[in-house]
């Protein structure tokens, strides 16, 4: 059995068809079926599209504020069949684009067809759009309402990983009893997803009660049980390393499971944490047998690992070993790559990786020019980051949030603050279309430079942008009032920004405003 997971990460299950239809639709319908996934942005194309729906009526309902049922809705009107596929395709595609509300109103159309019944797996994926849609309360009573255990069994982790999403400890528990009453906890699952919320709000002892209730339900562990076992060992002082040894003989001794690189990099974890990094080092040497040939994931877990015992010959033994997988490498197995080269101090390696990948990439990531960017920024080497930054520009790089802070952080350290307020006021820009915001920090080294130049005008529209995105402090405040006292200008405004942030004015303020009356 091949390892799937390392430590907790949580993964996904297959989805099944959405829907079980009650008839078969002939072969040569599919081409109107196919006209629907245009409709709804999926990318499934028809050149018949044009004939089912005016052109300027298909491309308004790919709009996310346009509602689907109308136009599904008024293509059965019309005479024409919608396949299972052609609505599972629909609902995944709105999924995708997190158009949730939407999707759920497709399957509230399914429910009130006659030719169409809701299977188990459409009611765990209609579960899942009404936590994201209406939450935690409304989902638990669709779940208790569902018809029959099949159903329930299939919304049952669902439910759990909402309660679990939320660290909902007593609600999740809670609900265990429930599904022991039901008799639906069959399988590792439901004590897997239970493990991982015990390790995200560091409740370790309770780890080991589950794989009590494991072993009294009958319930064999899998490869992520015994993983999620071994982290929690490692994380509670009171079991530590040896524990953990423990747990992966046990593992040895399971002739259900068969030991993969994942548990092996976990019990490497668990001995780099107790400081032993010999130990570490030749149980990934071990993993590193184990690794697939048809897969890249499990080099870039163990590459991490390497990087973290500091041990540069095995990171770059690695990455050589990963480009025998057949495949692209992909951006993040290059962002992986960077990062954990420019975190062993090889800059020079870094950028014979970076130039290796630009010369292969279909589309320039600036994700993974930022990695190189930052580490000339951290090393001082600013003048280097610049001619990196114009190189990316010049090949069609689009700048993101991460790049303008990257930049800005090597101007301020250098005191180039004229290219910093340049990279500053298109930072502000971007701001305003995502939830990135600047660190304090660089947001206050504008405003003393700005201080200090004197440019009150400028440090006006500065700080009233900054408290339009809610990053102003006490102290932004206190440069903006002083500015304003040596020019001899009212603080009105200042003060309504400063009662709007809730505020509240310590000695040094309170004494900078009476001198506005002295």
């Amino acid at each position: 059995m091949a390892n799937r997971s390392l430590s907790a990460g949580i993964r996904r299950y297959a989805q099944p068809l959405l829907l079980s239809p009650l008839s078969d639709y002939k072969a040569n319908k599919l081409g109107k079926f196919r006209c629907i996934s245009f409709v709804f942005g999926a990318r499934t194309l028809c050149s018949s599209v044009a004939s089912a729906f005016p052109v300027p009526f298909a491309r308004k309902l790919k709009s996310p504020k346009q509602s689907p049922l109308l136009a599904l809705q008024n293509w059965v009107d019309q005479g024409n069949e919608v396949s299972p596929s052609e609505l599972r395709r629909i609902a995944r595609t709105l999924v995708k684009s997190k158009r949730y509300h939407h999707a759920h109103e497709v399957f509230k159309w399914i429910e009130n067809q006659k030719n169409f019944h809701m299977i188990p797996a459409d009611h765990a994926m209609k579960l899942e759009l009404i936590i994201k849609n209406y939450g935690l309360m409304e989902a638990e009573e669709y779940f208790m309402n569902l018809p029959d255990s099949a159903a329930k069994k299939a919304a049952c982790l669902t439910l759990l990983r909402g309660y679990i999403r939320d660290r909902d400890t007593s609600k999740a528990e809670t609900f265990m009893v429930k599904l022991y009453e039901l008799g639906l906890v069959v399988s590792p699952h439901p004590f897997n997803e239970m493990m991982k919320l015990y390790l995200a709000t560091c409740e370790y002892r309770k780890v080991p009660l589950v794989i009590q209730q494991m072993k009294r339900n009958k319930v064999p562990c899998n490869v992520l049980s015994y993983n999620l076992w071994m982290n929690a060992c490692s994380e509670e002082e009171g079991y530590g390393v040896a524990a953990v040894e423990t747990v992966f003989r046990v593992m040895q001794n399971d002739k259900n499971v068969e030991v993969g690189w994942s548990s092996l990099a976990t019990l490497a974890n668990a001995y780099k944490k107790a400081g032993q990094s010999k130990k570490a080092i030749l149980v990934l040497k071990n993993a590193e047998k184990k690794l697939s040939t048809c897969n890249r994931l499990g080099y870039f877990f163990l590459i991490t690992l390497y990087a973290s015992l500091k041990e540069k010959v095995g990171v770059l033994r690695l990455w050589e070993a990963s480009k025998a997988v057949g495949g692209r490498i992909s951006c993040a197995n290059y962002i992986c790559i960077l990062t954990c080269l420019v975190k062993l101090g090889d800059i020079v390696q870094a950028k014979r990786v970076f130039l290796e990948w630009e010369s292969n990439c279909q589309k320039y990531d600036i994700r993974v020019s930022n990695v190189l960017l930052g580490a000339y920024v951290r090393n001082g080497l600013v003048e280097e980051a610049e001619s990196l930054h114009l190189h990316t520009l010049q090949k069609g790089g689009c700048p993101n949030y991460k790049t303008l802070e990257i930049l800005i952080e090597g101007y301020v350290n250098r005191q180039k603050m004229d290219e910093a307020i340049i990279a500053m006021k298109r930072a502000l820009v971007m701001m305003k279309d995502c939830h990135w915001r600047l660190p304090h920090g660089l947001v206050l080294a504008i405003a003393e430079y700005l201080e200090k130049d004197g440019n009150l005008e400028y440090a006006n529209k500065y700080i009233i942008d900054i408290h339009n995105f809610g990053l102003v402090s006490l102290s932004l405040y206190k440069i903006l009032l002083r500015m304003h006292l040596s020019a001899n200008k009212p603080p009105f405004h200042i003060l309504k920004m400063m009662d709007e942030d809730k505020v509240e004015m310590d000695n040094e303020t309170l004494s900078i405003l009476k001198a506005f009356t002295g």
